[in-house]
């Protein structure tokens, strides 16, 4: 799969300033990296190729994230299950992305991202999850993966679970950044099977994994000087309009 034998000067501009961007917001919310460069991506190419794209800048991303955070083995081993369904979730969903038409997935990530910046409001609770986490690790786990196979896209699962569980944001950051990472993993594998994903290919991407951790690094710098609520206004806003973005090229194209 030749990712950037179409890519011109701009494509090269717009490629490095989103991964940048998505970079420098996961480094000061700990999230976020694929939530915004998945989509703003999938505007000038499509959402598997995306994703291919992401694959080697999301690991490392999320590598660094996990041991940033302090006390991870202790959330990793109280929530070990939920990557693990996540994993299998994300198989599955890589899978269907690889033997389908991309385009349509354009509107389930935009549902995915909506989904993400309404889920606060839906003010339901699932007391369930706390007596049965088993079935919650389950649930939410294979349902995430999914999204993170056909999307790159697992937060809207994860948060509900977090805010069900009653994660402190120090384990739900961990959490979701041990998901997302063994996500990618089984992503990847399913991508090479599939024949999607060569090591050429992998290495061509390598750029943008450097480029995404030294914006990982600067965001992290960042974190104790932004007001979060305000920032978090901001990239509300933005995502908002990349939803619509995507609702609106798959209609037109």
């Amino acid at each position: 799969m030749e990712l950037f034998q179409d890519f011109d000067v701009l494509h090269w501009v717009l490629l490095t300033g989103i991964v940048l961007i998505g970079g420098m917001v996961h480094g000061t919310l700990g999230i976020g990296f694929p939530m915004v460069a998945t989509p703003l991506i999938a505007l000038f190419t499509d959402v598997r190729s995306a994703m291919v794209m992401l694959l080697l800048p999301t690991l490392c991303i999320n590598i660094a994230n996990i041991f940033k955070g302090g006390n991870w083995k202790e959330s990793i081993g109280r929530y070990g299950w939920l990557a693990a369904y996540g994993a299998a979730g994300s198989v599955i969903g890589t899978r269907l992305l690889v033997v389908t038409d991309p385009d349509p997935y354009r509107l389930l990530l935009s549902a995915a991202i909506l989904l993400y910046l309404n889920v606060h409001r839906f003010g339901m609770r699932m007391e369930w999850v706390q007596h049965r986490p088993r079935l919650a690790y389950a649930v939410f786990g294979l349902t995430g993966g999914f999204l993170a196979g056909t999307v790159n896209v697992m937060l809207p699962a994860l948060v509900v679970f977090a805010l069900e569980m009653g994660l402190t944001p120090t384990a739900m950051i961990q959490t979701f950044n041990f998901c997302f990472f063994f996500g990618k993993v089984s992503q990847g594998a399913t991508f090479a099977a599939s024949g999607v994903l060569t090591g050429a290919t992998l290495l061509s991407t390598f750029p943008l994994a450097v480029l995404a951790l030294a914006a990982l690094l600067v965001g992290m710098r960042l974190r104790n000087r932004i007001d979060p609520e305000t920032y978090r206004g901001w990239l509300r806003r933005v995502l908002y309009c990349i939803a619509v973005l995507l609702v609106g090229q798959f209609v037109l194209l």
